[in-house]
């Protein structure tokens, strides 16, 4: 990698956290290359990133971000799981940890605020950006159904009435 390619990708790291809700911070202990694989699909499609780094280049590029206290955790073979929605990073990460020991989590910020790797997990048990607007919905929706369904009982039990009294005069 020459001097360019690095400021290149020392800007673009920056750039990148300039944008993120949270950063976690995990160990690659020999992971295969399909497994690397395998978990950048599933950040990708959880909205994330994940991104292997030099880690002399992720610490310049931290600083004059609100990552730059995740500096420290920057030892050994590791990489950053991105994302802008807070839960997804860690979710992801978390979930594939507990399925492979050759992931550690090591810990992470979310802006200014440092996590540890149990603040990561606690973090990663919260429901995500998608699921709350869901329950929002949920919550929305159902006054309107009840409401529905409340004015429509009236108008069927007259016409089960009506039924009634049709088939006993046919009769």
């Amino acid at each position: 990698m020459d001097r360019t390619q690095k400021a290149e990708a020392v800007s673009a790291l920056n750039a990148t956290l300039g944008e993120v809700g949270v950063v976690v911070v995990t160990r690659n202990l020999g992971l295969s290359v399909a497994q690397s694989t395998d978990l950048r699909q599933k950040m990708r499609d959880a909205g994330a990133a994940y991104k292997v780094t030099k880690n002399r280049l992720a610490k310049i590029a931290l600083k004059d971000t609100d990552y730059e206290a995740i500096g420290d955790m920057l030892t050994g073979p590791v990489a950053l799981a991105t994302s802008a929605d807070p839960v997804a990073a860690a979710k992801v990460a978390i979930d594939f940890a507990k399925a492979n020991e050759k992931l550690e989590i090591v810990g992470g910020a979310m802006g200014t605020t440092l996590l540890d790797a149990e603040g990561v997990k606690a973090l990663a048990s919260m429901p995500s950006l998608d699921e709350l607007r869901g329950k929002i919905v949920g919550l929305l929706q159902a006054p309107a159904t009840k409401l529905a369904t409340v004015t429509q009982a009236p108008a069927a039990q007259l016409a089960r009435v009506f039924n009634a009294y049709a088939t006993k005069e046919a009769a």
